[in-house]
């Protein structure tokens, strides 16, 4: 930026601050933050052109772009909010610049366009990329943990593991759902699973599908698959649908599936109490003996 201008910028800051406030507050009312409360859009917008004012005082973008970028985008602002900021900013310190100065023809008033684009610009630049950066890797990060929730597989004991299901099962879920299962079975040795689909709202051909090629791909390995979670509308939709489910057990509820699964690993749920007084009955005929 041509340093008479910089001068100038930097000596009338808070005059141009003011300019610059007072218009983007009139914006408020018809655009994306008029939800937003006066006293948090009033500190971000001074933080803002703080952000602006210390770029040109250092000569270049400032390391507090990037942190600034970040707040945005965890207050949920657009990066219209940033673009349109600046633009405002852009024209009001042009006008400025020309109110200030005797001479303005076109020569004089290019050289001030020209200036204030070389400082505005880059931080334009700047800022749009830090925010879209910092954007795909929140993104990124939330689209890795709701693939990981959305087919978790749960150890309960050993051998037995349950994966619950909820919500509408697609192509690329199956698919996740089905390296979930291989991988875990493997992971925790285990001998059973309990696919448990009570929170899934439709099971059409397509999911049960889906489903019956987990299972197989679990016994195929030496385990058994449990389908568990089957509700009477799913039941009668499945048989309507002719799909078959034959191939491995299905139960209810997760409390049945869970005790068909002791049984498979040769166990089973045994009563405290009734234990306790076969133990003590055991002992008396022990000493009546």
């Amino acid at each position: 930026m041509d340093e008479k201008f910089k001068k100038i910028a930097i000596e009338n800051s808070d005059s141009i601050v003011q300019m610059w406030m007072e218009e983007i507050n009139s914006l408020k009312d018809g655009n994306y933050t008029s939800s937003i409360s006066d006293e948090l859009f009033e500190s971000t917008n001074r933080e803002f052109v703080n952000v602006i004012f210390t770029s040109i005082k250092n000569a270049g973008p400032p390391k507090a772009v990037e942190s600034f970028s970040e707040k945005i985008i965890n207050l949920g602002w657009p990066l219209s909010y940033i673009t349109d900021g600046l633009q405002v900013f852009r024209r009001v310190t042009v006008d400025y610049i020309l109110s200030q100065s005797e001479q303005v023809d076109s020569a004089f008033i290019s050289n001030v366009l020209k200036s204030v684009d070389a400082w505005v610009e880059p931080l334009i630049r700047q800022l749009v990329n830090e925010y879209s950066g910092s954007w795909e890797n929140i993104v990124s990060l939330q689209r890795v943990a709701l693939q990981e929730l959305s087919a978790p597989l749960i150890p309960v004991m050993d051998s037995i593991t349950i994966m619950p299901l909820i919500g509408t099962i697609d192509t690329e879920r199956a698919k996740l759902i089905m390296e979930n299962l291989l991988d875990g079975v493997i992971k925790h040795n285990s001998e059973v699973v309990l696919i448990d689909i009570t929170g899934v709202p439709v099971v059409d051909t397509m999911v049960a599908h889906h489903i019956i090629q987990a299972a197989e791909a679990v016994r195929l390995i030496g385990s058994t698959c449990i389908l568990v979670g089957i509700r009477p509308e799913i039941a009668q939709t499945i048989v309507n649908l002719g799909i078959d489910l034959g191939k491995f057990p299905t139960k209810s509820s997760l409390k049945k599936g869970f005790r068909s699964a002791l049984e498979i690993t040769n166990r089973k749920i045994v009563d405290l109490e009734t234990k306790e007084e076969s133990i003590e009955e055991l002992i008396q005929s022990l000493k009546g003996e």
